[in-house]
C-alpha cells in the first residue's frame, strides 16, 4: 500500500481516539493529506498535530464542507468513524435510541449526501464506514447499539452495489472488541464477549488496508466473525438459540 494514497485526501471522523486516531495515523504514514474530526476540539488537535494532519473539529453530520475546504477543494477518502456504544434494551429511552440512530446510521447518510455529487462527477472515491460485528450478528446488552449497526451496515452495502460501476469503493469494517474507551464502556457484557479476543485499533487499520489492497468490501479484523455470520444464515434459530445461552450466561453473572 505504499504510495497508493500519497496526497490523497482523508476526513476520519471520530479520531480523537481508538479506531479513528489509528486510521488516521495510518494514512498519514502513507502519505496522505487528513483532516482529523472529533467532537472533543482538545484531542482532534492532538491528533492532527501528531501526524501533520489538519483539526477541523466539530458534529461527524457537519464536516464534509469545511473538511473539503481545509483539504483544498476535494475529499478522496471518508471514513465514518464516528459511533455511540449505547447499551440498554427495548425499555431504552427514545433520546438514546435517537443519539444511536443519528451518529451511527444518519451521519453516514448526510455525509454520502454531501460527498456523491462530486465523487460521481469525476468517477471515484471511497467511503469506509466504521460497523462492527453487531452490525453483521448482534450484542447482548445493547439494543441500540446493535439496531444502529445493522443500518450502518446495510446502508454502506446499499452504497457499495448502487454505485461501484460509477467508480466508487465502499469498505464495511467490522470488527469485535478494540480496546478503546467504547470498549470499556460496554461493561460485563463487554468482559465477557468481548474483552477475551479483543485486539489494538492498529489492528483494525492493518485489516481496512489490507482489504483496499484486495479491494473487498467487508473487512474482518476478527477473521472468526465470517464463520459466525455464515452460521447465522444457514441456521438462524440455532444461532439465536447459541446467543440465548449467552444471554442467560450473562444474566446469571449478575
Amino acid at each position: 500500500m505504499v504510495g497508493a494514497v500519497q496526497g490523497v485526501g482523508v476526513v476520519v471522523t471520530g479520531a480523537g481516539g481508538g479506531i479513528g486516531a489509528a486510521l488516521a495515523r495510518r494514512f498519514a504514514a502513507e502519505g496522505a493529506r487528513v483532516v482529523v474530526n472529533d467532537l472533543d476540539a482538545g484531542r482532534t488537535r492532538a491528533v492532527a498535530d501528531e501526524i501533520g494532519g489538519i483539526a477541523v473539529p466539530g458534529d461527524a453530520s457537519e464536516i464534509v464542507g469545511p473538511a473539503r475546504d481545509a483539504l483544498g477543494g476535494a475529499v478522496d477518502v471518508y471514513c465514518a468513524n464516528a459511533g455511540v456504544a449505547s447499551g440498554g434494551s427495548e425499555a431504552a429511552d427514545e433520546a438514546v435510541w435517537a443519539q444511536a440512530w443519528d451518529v451511527n446510521v444518519m451521519a453516514h447518510v448526510r455525509a454520502a449526501h454531501a460527498l456523491l455529487p462530486d465523487w460521481l462527477e469525476r468517477g471515484s472515491g471511497r467511503f469506509v464506514s466504521t460497523v462492527s460485528a453487531a452490525g453483521l450478528l448482534t450484542m447482548i446488552g445493547a439494543a441500540p447499539y446493535s439496531v444502529t449497526k445493522h443500518g450502518a451496515y446495510a446502508f454502506a452495502e446499499w452504497l457499495s452495489l448502487t454505485y461501484r460501476h460509477r467508480g466508487i469503493k465502499v469498505h464495511a469494517i467490522c470488527p469485535q472488541g478494540v480496546r478503546t474507551d467504547m470498549l470499556d464502556a460496554t461493561g460485563s457484557a463487554g468482559d465477557l464477549v468481548l474483552k477475551p479476543t479483543a485486539i489494538e485499533p492498529e489492528d483494525v487499520a492493518d485489516a481496512l488496508f489490507k482489504g483496499i489492497e484486495e479491494d473487498r468490501f467487508l473487512i474482518l479484523p476478527h477473521p472468526e466473525v465470517a464463520g459466525y455470520y455464515q452460521a447465522r444464515a444457514a441456521d438462524p434459530d440455532r444461532w439465536l438459540g447459541n446467543m440465548n445461552h449467552l444471554q442467560q450466561k450473562w444474566e446469571a453473572a449478575g
